[in-house]
């Protein structure tokens, strides 16, 4: 038994729970796991937030395999790790056409049909020794584990009894082995081999389909239920920065609205607020869980709070101190009221003593003579009315509170607020009227950075979308980005370097910029400002995706990149060493044709990426390579 603790559980009880709570459906997961509505979001590449599957090359496994079946996706938990990796595409070409798969032997077509002609699971090495050469259970089970841990002298002595069979001393047959049950000696031999090399990376398939099932049910939730299903994956990372703004962007994609937290209509985590997705109050920086209870409990005692002053006036007993009025201000949770968030910044320090001091007096909840001849009758009338209270406390709020009216602050400060608060931005995105100018500018993004990490992580499969396998260590990119952090160094030579942190549409990265760059730029690189950044992917093993800097400008709004140019490569006389370095030249400082365009002269294909980040020194390599008399 291997007892697992998954996030993914917890996701899959939250969904089903709010599921309940919005839309009164008990939910009940199809017991025969074939609904192609499922299906479909693992063959068109849908699978962020799928169990398993999220990553950038299980994705591609996935789109060119276009499973209909559990048992597709048991093989892909099974496949998509090293070892068994070699075996996904025969896997596919296999299950695309069924007829073609090839069996060393008849009598393993039941046992691996299932996983079209493959090896996949150790259960099949089990069933292969018990089938066609007569073993126990318990003595198929020695084997596997034999192949697993590699056991040559064990595996020796197997591989007579699997082929030849085992007597004991008075003859009797222990073992039939493979000869004796018609099997051929060579084949035999093929697929003891076959399952020798495979057994050392076998999964088993309990563990695999216990996997799967959590996979289908996410996948089931996100089909019919994406709201519910994607507010509960939101909730699971809340506090982790580097997650929740991958989800708010592909809950954006699938066409979900993400709103700002507010006072009245927050909880403390994600909700889903008639078909979108709400922030809850406690992603709001020095809002703590103790502070939002007893924010839920107050709207639940006494309803909905009518304005800011109401807000806090009844909040006054609470832990709701300045700090956190302060924060829930830059949040937005206010903004459905009357007043602007410049107002309320301006204001909120001068009503919370006011009440403060009206508490201190005794005057809390009563109205005075003074209050009642300051309203003349008119307050007196509004007390018999139905709405009187409410009236009465309007007008009162007005008389008692003075607020510093401002003009509010812009787009772009508002925007600030909620990054400082929330950790991303929610109204909008700084970046976001620009986003046609950056897609043609930038032939790199923090979204391509994280893909090739995760294809890094899966031991470099090529599977592996176009657009992020042409990416090399070392290769000139350029992306444009918001500068959030500046963080300066002195190196043991005394000169000054920096690490930097900018955010794109889609999430953050870490810039390297050293002494030479940073003497060019330190006037303007500095938090809030925009730049494009000109440099080399640093690509190491276990570490995040980061840019050395060659060259950062500012951003002005408009393209930087120059006009584009055409390099005319004639290859006719090359040696084929040459076309195969010059092969490598374009892999590796492959990027828009936008910037610069590779014509190949006599026509003969040398490389399908059609584009590289040209500079002079780029230049003069390609020179060196091909011989300046074969370049223009």
């Amino acid at each position: 038994m291997d007892f697992l603790g998954l996030r993914t559980l917890t996701v899959i009880q939250d969904t089903v729970d709010l599921v309940k709570q919005n839309r009164g459906i008990e939910i009940e997961f199809d017991r025969e796991m074939n609904d192609p509505k499922v299906y479909k979001l693992w063959q068109n590449g849908d699978s962020m937030g799928i169990f398993q599957f999220e990553s950038q090359g299980m994705t591609n496994f996935m789109k060119e395999l276009k499973p209909d079946c559990l048992e597709d996706i048991i093989a892909g938990v099974s496949l998509y790790r090293p070892g068994p990796m070699d075996q996904i595409p025969r896997y596919i070409a296999n299950k695309q056409d069924p007829e073609h798969a090839v069996y060393t032997h008849p009598a393993l077509k039941p046992i691996l049909e299932v996983t079209y002609g493959c090896m996949v699971y150790q259960e099949q090495v089990m069933q292969i020794v018990r089938d066609l050469a007569g073993y126990s259970l318990g003595r198929a089970d020695l084997v596997r584990r034999a192949m697993g841990k590699k056991k040559l002298d064990v595996m020796a002595k197997e591989r007579e009894y699997f082929i030849h069979g085992q007597t004991d001393e008075n003859g009797n047959v222990i073992i039939p082995g493979c000869v004796r049950n018609g099997i051929d000696e060579k084949s035999a031999n093929t697929i003891f081999d076959e399952m020798a090399e495979f057994a050392k990376y076998a999964f088993n398939k309990s563990h695999a389909a216990a996997y799967a099932v959590v996979s289908y049910r996410t996948a089931y939730l996100k089909a019919y239920y994406k709201e519910e299903f994607m507010a509960a994956t939101l909730n699971s990372f809340l506090g982790n920065l580097d997650k929740v703004p991958l989800y708010i962007e592909e809950c954006r994609k699938m066409g979900i609205e993400i709103l700002k937290p507010d006072i009245n209509k927050s909880f403390t985590k994600f909700t889903v607020d008639n078909g979108k997705i709400r922030f809850g109050l406690g992603s709001i920086k020095n809002v703590g869980n103790s502070v939002v209870d007893s924010i839920v409990e107050n709207r639940k005692q006494y309803g909905e709070f009518k304005d800011f002053a109401d807000f806090c006036e009844r909040m006054q007993e609470s832990s709701v101190n300045k700090k956190c009025i302060e924060s829930l201000i830059k949040a937005g949770v206010f903004d459905e009221f009357e007043q602007t968030r410049s107002t309320l910044m301006a204001s909120y320090e001068d009503i919370v003593d006011s009440i403060s001091n009206s508490n201190k007096k005794g005057l809390k909840g009563q109205v005075t003579m003074f209050d009642l001849a300051f309203g003349g009758g008119e307050l007196s009338n509004d007390l018999e009315n139905d709405d009187g209270a409410n009236s009465l406390s309007n007008q009162l709020d007005k008389m008692k509170y003075n607020y510093t009216i401002l003009k509010e602050y812009s787009d772009k400060e508002l925007l600030a607020m909620e990054k400082e608060m929330l950790g991303l931005y929610i109204s909008g995105h700084p970046l976001e009227e620009y986003r046609n100018i950056i897609e043609q500018e930038a032939t790199i993004n923090t979204l391509k950075m994280k893909a090739i990490l995760d294809a890094e992580n899966a031991d470099g499969t090529e599977f592996q979308e176009q657009d992020i396998s042409r990416y090399r260590d070392g290769q000139v990119v350029r992306i444009v980005g918001i500068v959030e952090s500046v963080k300066k160094k002195y190196t043991k030579t005394n000169k000054i370097m920096a690490f930097t942190t900018i955010e794109d549409l889609y999430g953050q990265c870490e810039i390297i910029v050293f002494e030479n760059c940073y003497q060019m730029c330190s006037s303007f690189l500095m938090e809030g400002s925009i730049v494009v950044i000109e440099g080399r992917l640093s690509i190491r093993e276990d570490e995040d995706v980061k840019i050395v800097a060659n060259k950062i400008i500012e951003f002005k709004g408009e393209m930087h990149s120059p006009k584009a140019n055409v390099v005319t490569i004639d290859i006719t006389n090359l040696s084929e060493e040459q076309k195969d370095r010059l092969r490598g030249a374009i892999r590796f400082f492959a990027g828009d044709r936008n910037n610069c365009r590779i014509d190949i002269k006599n026509g003969e294909r040398i490389d399908s990426a059609g584009g590289v980040l040209m500079s002079e020194t780029i230049f003069e390599e390609f020179k060196e390579i091909v011989g300046s008399d074969n370049i223009s």
